[in-house]
């Protein structure tokens, strides 16, 4: 049972040869072409939600942490991948309308933003008055 496995100059083709017939090779060869899709789809979405971190953190001064939860909280709310809100986000800044559910989401994450900086600032009710 031996098994060889072959890098062409395509980094992304893998051509695996199974030796005696081994039909298991095959299926390591299956699982191992998915996890490679899988991966390439997930650097792809993370250059995008990178813009769209930044975007944020342009647009309402905060950090990187905070922008990323801005975006999280965004996703939550619309019951979408996160990779897809901010290709919204990116698809918004050049000019398509953002959707409407993503509009309303934003506001709300904004809103709590907003106010978790303010009531941060602001001392407890208790010691205003004094």
């Amino acid at each position: 049972m031996h098994r060889t496995t072959l890098l062409h100059e395509d980094y992304w083709k893998l051509r695996a040869e199974a030796t005696w017939g081994n039909a298991a090779a095959g299926d390591v060869l299956v699982a191992l072409r998915d996890e490679n899709d899988q991966l390439r789809r997930a650097l792809a979405g993370r250059a995008v939600i990178d813009q769209a971190r930044g975007m944020m953190m342009v647009l309402t001064p905060c950090t990187r942490g905070t922008a990323r939860d801005l975006l999280v909280d965004i996703s939550r709310q619309c019951h979408t991948k996160l990779a897809e809100v901010a290709a919204a986000m990116v698809a918004a800044w050049e000019g398509k309308p953002l959707p409407e559910r993503m509009q309303r989401a934003l506001r709300r994450a904004l809103r709590r933003l907003y106010a978790e900086a303010d009531g941060a600032t602001r001392p407890p009710a208790d010691e205003r008055f004094r």
